[in-house]
């Protein structure tokens, strides 16, 4: 799976806005092929809301191209017993033509093209593993299962032609699949000024509407959370609530916000009879989330669910809501389920069943929260619940939700929390990965306990990465909440991790970050931000911070956000100070080069134009697995300005297909590199003439100490020439010489000619 995943990589992706008009247009796609497009998100990113977006913008004219649109919701589906033909799946199950329909299905056989069909919640189908394996599925008119039947469309056996629209969770399994589809698109939440925007537009037109626009913003730590869109609707959907009852008191984290939740909920309707009542449904409605839970599903059949009484609270009080399955019987009866209203709810109620079940003891209830590094997690489906739980075992007594009047529940409770601060205490925090630390953050923060905080914060190492960690808006919070509570002093690679212009801001700031590494263009963007709001004394800062060495180009863009910070020393900004000497160009010590042939040449004269900004540079490397390939031309922009590389110690010229021109050229300008120790030129094009034209040199350049000639096009004349010139050069400690077209025999008498010539 891992392997498959190589090709979604935070890394390799570039953030880019694309409107709803643009879904389905997939480059090079052919056709009469099926296109498989995927939407992929995390729970609460409004996967679902674009679908229905997409069928209401379809209904009202929009995306023509579909003459039909099937929306299938995958909970609905989970009945792995039942099977259908294609006709069923289409006309029968959700939507049935009131006459003729075969003569629809006919017709849509015969236009495949037009067809879009909406797969909605993919993790929920039950039957989902390894359906690329199934064959079997190449008949509209025979019936299969729905993992059989999914197969023959994703597989393109059967209406091939069509377009597959897929939502999906990143982490779950359908992942293991996204090698095999056309056209991949995440969804990532709400950026700040959408938060601000769907804030306002909620409270807009109530008496109170400013007060609790401020309320959510100061309170930093949900407001970070408003990134979701479905955690973001909920906290105003409680402000909402608290403002009507006279509370304007925000909680400081989840757990006691969905405490309160359920509180106020409970208290209006309840009396003393029903609170023990209350309690119990609520205790068995956990053990419903849980259930589910473990098994990657949020929904159940109302015929299996444990009383209905239990089912008739959660509905009453929109914990579940319900739905239909497709009519699978002759008598035309349908079968209801109901499902939890969201999944933040699923993973609370999931927790609090954790909390209260005696079963779940000691290891039982510690690897549920999967800290230690190499653990994955066991149940994706609730990643929430290593943050609700430790949040749920330092809550100070409800009698609301957990009838901690109980004493031996209290007991319980007691105990597990005893549990959980000896097995943190255990951890080796030094050592954990980046998510894994994040995720502990996230955990030690909901408990507001003083002494596991100042414990985490007291253990951390001084270098911290984050290199390809996805940073959310919590995340941030959360890192930032730590660091400022620890004395120790920090260094942050914040480097592809989608961290947001504030996050940046806030953690650069930090009196005890001394220094941190972060995406160029993040960088730029925040400079260029906090000159715009005035903030000198904070930019100032962040000059002085930041560090980008080693830097290593990988993209065209790295390169053209190399240049525009490099072009940011030639700025002024309103305060008459300017970037004349940002840190960060002048330290750069090792640059590597690594584009490929494709982009090697034009990405690389674009550097050289920079190049002479980086004063300290010490390490310049252009060898690259794919090889560069810059050339002669390259080798001949290169050398125009080694006059201003004054402190290059090594120059990597390997693979770049540089022939004896280039060599020329580079033999008039290397002895102005008055630091050079090392110089390769490995595996390159060279034949006798560039050979001679090295040698010529040598003697010159005094300060080198390694050349590499290697796997060049050097004859024994070419090696003879560089054999004359070491005898005048006492400095040099090594020549890797070894060429194919140098027979074995001669460099073995060169090299007793002279031992610095190594044969390898």
């Amino acid at each position: 799976m891992e392997k498959e995943l190589v090709i979604y990589n935070l890394e390799e992706k570039e953030k880019a806005a694309i409107e709803r008009s643009q879904i389905f247009q997939v480059p090079g796609g052919k056709e009469l092929e099926t296109k498989v497009i995927v939407v992929l998100g995390k729970a609460g990113m409004g996967k679902s809301i674009l679908v229905q977006k997409i069928c209401q913008d379809w209904s009202n004219g929009k995306f023509s191209q579909f003459e039909f649109v099937f929306w299938f919701e995958c909970r609905r589906l989970s009945l792995p017993e039942k099977q259908y033909s294609l006709k069923d799946l289409l006309l029968e199950l959700f939507v049935k033509p009131r006459e003729g329909s075969d003569k629809v299905f006919e017709y849509i056989l015969k236009n495949p093209d037009k067809v879009l069909l909406i797969f909605d919640g993919f993790e929920e189908l039950q039957v989902h593993d390894g359906f690329t394996h199934y064959s079997d599925c190449q008949s509209y008119k025979e019936c299969y299962s729905i993992r059989e039947l999914f197969a023959g469309l994703f597989q393109k056996k059967i209406l091939s032609g069509c377009t597959l629209l897929l939502t999906a969770r990143p982490k779950d399994k359908f992942s293991q699949y996204l090698s095999k589809v056309d056209k991949i698109i995440e969804m990532v939440g709400f950026i700040p000024q959408q938060i601000e925007s769907y804030i306002a537009r909620y409270f807009e037109g109530l008496p109170y509407c400013d007060e609790a626009v401020k309320s959510i913003k100061d309170c930093q730590y949900l407001f970070s959370h408003c990134y979701s869109p479905v955690i973001c609707k909920f906290i105003c959907f409680f402000c909402e609530m608290m403002f009507e009852m006279g509370d304007k008191d925000l909680p400081s984290t989840l757990t006691t916000l969905f405490v309160k939740y359920l509180q106020q909920k409970l208290m209006p309707t309840q009396t003393d009879a029903t609170a023990i009542q209350n309690q119990q449904h609520i205790t068995t409605l956990a053990q419903v989330a849980w259930y589910l839970g473990e098994k990657n599903q949020n929904a159940l059949k109302s015929s299996l669910f444990p009383s209905k009484e239990v089912k008739e609270f959660a509905l009453k009080y929109g914990l579940l809501l319900p739905f239909t399955f497709p009519n699978h019987s002759g008598n035309g009866e349908e079968e209801f389920g109901s499902a939890f209203s969201d999944y933040v709810i699923q993973n609370f109620l999931s927790a609090v069943h954790l909390v209260l079940a005696e079963e779940i003891k000691d290891k039982s209830l510690t690897k549920y929260l999967s800290l230690p590094s190499r653990k994955k997690r066991p149940h994706n489906w609730l990643d929430l619940v290593p943050r609700f739980l430790p949040g749920l075992l330092y809550l100070q007594p409800d009698p609301y939700l957990f009838s901690l009047s109980d004493e031996h529940r209290r007991k319980i409770i007691t105990k597990k929390q005893k549990t959980l601060l000896k097995y943190i205490k255990k951890i080796q925090i030094s050592e954990l990965h980046p998510k894994k630390l994040l995720e502990l953050f996230h955990c030690v923060y909901e408990t507001q306990d003083s002494y596991l905080l100042q414990h985490v914060a007291l253990r951390l190492k001084p270098e911290l990465s984050f290199l390809g960690t996805p940073l959310t808006p919590p995340d941030v919070y959360v890192l930032h909440f730590i660091l400022k509570r620890s004395q120790k002093e920090f260094s942050l690679d914040l480097r592809n991790s989608g961290i947001n212009l504030q996050g940046l801001k806030h953690l650069s700031g930090l009196k005890n970050v001394i220094s941190f590494r972060a995406s160029l263009s993040d960088v730029v963007r925040l400079w260029e931000s906090l000159e715009e709001t005035k903030e000198y004394e904070l930019l100032r800062i962040s000059v002085e911070k930041f560090g980008i060495d080693p830097f290593k180009a990988e993209k065209m863009k790295d390169i053209s956000d190399l240049s525009d910070l490099v072009h940011m020393q030639d700025m002024e900004d309103a305060s008459g100070c300017n970037f004349y000497e940002i840190p960060a160009i002048k330290n750069l010590r090792k640059l590597e080069f690594a584009l490929g042939p494709v982009c090697g040449l034009q990405g690389f004269l674009k550097l050289v134009d920079i190049l002479a900004a980086f004063s300290s540079l010490q390490h310049l490397d252009l060898d690259a697995l794919s090889e560069n390939e810059i050339g002669d031309e390259g080798a001949k922009r290169l050398c125009e300005v080694f006059s201003k590389l004054t402190s290059l110690e090594t120059l990597n010229l390997s693979q770049n297909k540089i022939t004896d021109l280039g060599a020329e050229q580079l033999a008039t300008a290397l002895p102005s590199l008055a630091s050079l120790k090392t110089l390769s030129l490995y595996n390159n094009y060279i034949c006798d003439a560039g050979a001679e034209n090295i040698a010529r040199i040598l003697p010159a350049m005094a300060s080198l100490r390694v050349l590499h000639v290697q796997c060049n096009k050097i004859t024994d004349a070419g090696a003879q020439k560089l054999t004359d010139s070491l005898r005048k050069c006492p400095h040099i400690e090594s020549v890797a010489m070894w060429n194919p077209t140098i027979p074995y025999g001669v460099l073995e008498y060169l090299q007793q000619l002279d031992s610095r010539i190594s044969l390898l």
